[in-house]
């Protein structure tokens, strides 16, 4: 018999089906035993009756997350039992043969057990199927699944690019060293930006999905040391504003496929995917510091850059004021912003970069490259970095490249900012951070779990 996913079984009322699954839930009630089963598609009530005495035997020795194939009836339930509020809660499914594939042992907890963060990540192979992780990690395959169908609807060509480079395109320090062949020093990369610069030349528009490095030693709800990063880079530009209009566009998209998508994994986790409006509203940088000035009193003017509770105050100012959970801070200083970044030559020490901030938290840094060659060597000259450990990347200049810009955001903290998750790391399937690499935090005895 072949099998029938349980999002299919109303359509096989009345037959004989192969179901395959997980038990989720398992209650004795009496002579019966009633299975919460789970497949890749949904969820359906199943019961074992008395006379069925085989499967019964089995059914009693099952337990919650035993692996399961099973041979029942699809019946309707009767009028007084139908559940409107579930996946097919009108149905139900009378079981006649049950086979264990695999058996569970005993859990830590019942699954969807409110646990404070470390034990939730300390048990990940377990809690990741949870159905509120089931929704975060299905929302955030659609939020690339839309950045993908989207950059491609605009002539974007992706790209891979590598992950052990040369030196360090950031100039930041905080770089993972690897011992290459030879003698020679690699490095994890922070950022693929080098590369897809030198793929505008191949493609024009390019972009890239994959992880990241940051050699940070930080404990926080918002930073990671791995992470995944969507970049997009575009030649062609007339300044930073023509990369921040691609980039409103993106959002737009992406909201709406969510609306499509991933409205009840929003209901259930209490998240509101937000309008996406036609023109994000941007400002200075400055004009945002001299704002927050007068609208609270407090001098971050001479500030170079924005803190974690200036983002949240704009933010909160940008959806009072101006209906928007997005705004976009421009023109950061050039002593803030890495050495590819292009100067404003109006505005003599500022950059024409980008930061885009949603609900409290910067998502997005992008902005016009320099794309003359001198004018780059310059750029890495001011920033103390050799021009001659970039000779490889510098050909793309040498050879002429058109104005162009781009960004990069993290795939993790635009999901947790989606969802109003209050840590990233709820929004990362498997978080790599200062105090955690695949190891237990929340017990000295890794092994109770069994071997």
């Amino acid at each position: 018999m072949e099998r029938t996913f349980i999002k299919d079984l109303k359509e096989k009322t009345g037959e004989r089906v192969l179901v395959k699954g997980s038990v989720a839930v398992r209650r004795d009630q009496g002579k019966l035993v009633f299975f919460d089963l789970r497949d890749m598609t949904g969820t359906v009530q199943g019961v074992v009756l008395p006379q069925e005495t085989e499967a019964m035997m089995i059914a009693k020795e099952t337990k919650p997350e035993c692996v399961v194939e099973l041979e029942a009836l699809v019946n309707k339930r009767p009028e007084k039992n139908v559940n409107t509020k579930v996946q097919n809660g009108d149905i139900e499914l009378d079981i006649k043969a049950m086979h264990v594939l695999s058996f569970a042992q005993e859990l830590p907890f019942e699954l969807g057990t409110d646990v404070n963060l470390d034990t939730y990540l300390d048990y990940l192979p377990y809690t990741l199927r949870s159905e509120k992780a089931r929704a975060i990690f299905k929302v955030q395959a659609e939020i690339a699944k839309a950045y993908r169908v989207h950059l491609n609807s605009e002539r974007f060509t992706e790209f891979q690019a590598p992950k052990l480079i040369g030196d360090d395109a950031e100039g930041s320090g905080e770089v993972f060293e690897v011992n290459y062949l030879y003698g020679k020093t690699a490095h994890l990369a922070t950022s693929p930006q080098l590369y897809k610069q030198i793929m505008v030349g191949v493609f024009e528009r390019v972009f890239s999905i994959g992880n990241v490095f940051r050699a940070e030693k930080h404990a926080t709800s918002r930073h990671l040391n791995e992470y995944t990063s969507m970049d997009a880079e575009m030649g062609f530009i007339e300044d930073h504003t023509t990369v921040m209009k691609t980039e409103n566009r993106l959002m737009r998209a992406i909201s709406k496929h969510l609306k499509e998508t991933c409205s009840a994994e929003f209901a259930l986790l209490g998240a509101e995917i937000p309008d996406v409006p036609e023109e994000i509203p941007s400002m200075k940088l400055r004009e945002a510091q001299e704002l927050i000035f007068q609208k609270t009193g407090k001098d971050k003017r001479q500030e170079p850059d924005l803190e974690p509770e200036d983002e949240r105050w704009l933010c909160e100012w940008s959806k009072k004021e101006r209906g928007s959970d997005f705004i976009f801070i421009t023109h950061y200083p050039v002593s803030k912003r890495p050495f590819y970044t292009y100067e404003d030559e109006n505005d003599p020490g500022y950059t024409k970069s980008f930061d885009l901030l949603f609900r409290g938290i910067e998502i997005t840094t992008g902005g016009q490259r320099r794309h003359n060659y001198d004018n780059l060597v310059a750029g890495a000259k001011l920033k103390g970095l050799d021009p001659e450990k970039f000779s490889f990347y510098l050909q793309a200049f040498k050879y002429g490249l058109p104005p162009h810009g781009g960004w990069g955001m993290g795939l993790e903290r635009l999901t947790a900012r989606f969802l109003d998750l209050p840590n990233v790391k709820e929004a990362t399937l498997f978080p790599r951070d200062i105090n955690r690499i695949d190891v237990l935090l929340s017990t000295d005895k890794p092994d109770q779990l069994g071997s």
